[in-house]
């Protein structure tokens, strides 16, 4: 694996939210302190570390959805990235079919592409006639097929997976973790967020560790979860 190839690059990226405290009082909180990796074409990445340690911050970061406050994201500039954490952008006075086709739009996908997948967006969804009303009258279960649904076929250059295979029902959440293992079989790049090691070990080709927003080390699925494990006493 060459670093070279890179299609993206956090370089010394820092984040920090802003916890209101009152009227005008508002409490930094630093969810990024330094971090820094590089994606390389064609890999599925993983990210690990507690809950806090900015997991989903680094996604957010790379979707486009947040800015970092200090440090570079850099992304080659022909690639598009789609973020599954399910229901990010959503329109709620929209219909599930017109926000299938706007989530398309903002991942930079062709409308005759997402036209070309609509049906089997909807029907991977199990939504079936629910579709066709407002996103704001469906249950969070509903929205979170919808969004996973959205994300596998539309495939994206690079898909960002967070904690996402506990959606819906027992029947789809089989589904949706087959459809996510061909995906990442796949030479699609994956960054996945997971809290479960024995999955980052079996389908990762490498592991990125941050604790408290920093980077601790980047390598080997099995080396690098076995030092966060040794080091970690709430794992």
């Amino acid at each position: 694996m060459n670093i070279v190839d890179g299609i993206i690059t956090l370089d010394h990226v820092r984040c920090t939210y802003r916890i209101k405290q009152g009227f005008f009082r508002f409490k930094p909180y630093h969810a990024l302190q330094d971090v820094s990796f590089t994606v390389v074409e064609g890999e599925t990445l993983g990210i690990i570390g507690r809950n806090g340690a900015g997991k989903s911050t680094i996604l957010k970061l790379i979707a486009g959805i947040l800015h970092p406050d200090a440090g570079r994201v850099i992304k080659r500039p022909d690639i598009n990235v789609s973020l599954l954490s399910l229901q990010v952008g959503f329109d709620p006075e929209l219909s599930g079919r017109e926000n299938i086709l706007l989530g398309g739009l903002c991942l930079g996908i062709s409308k005759k592409r997402i036209l070309e997948c609509m049906d089997d967006i909807i029907a991977f969804s199990d939504l079936g006639v629910f579709v066709e009303n407002p996103i704001k009258t469906y249950s969070s279960g509903m929205r979170a097929r919808l969004g996973f649904s959205i994300g596998m076929e539309l495939s994206p250059d690079v898909l960002l997976i967070d904690e996402v295979l506990g959606v819906g029902d027992y029947s789809f959440q089989k589904k949706a973790t087959e459809a996510l293992h061909v995906k990442i079989g796949s030479s699609n790049t994956v960054i996945l967020v997971s809290h479960d090691l024995l999955q980052m070990k079996r389908i990762c080709d490498r592991v990125v560790w941050i604790e408290n927003g920093i980077t601790q080390c980047i390598g080997d699925p099995a080396e690098i979860i076995t030092a966060y494990q040794n080091c970690s006493p709430f794992v």
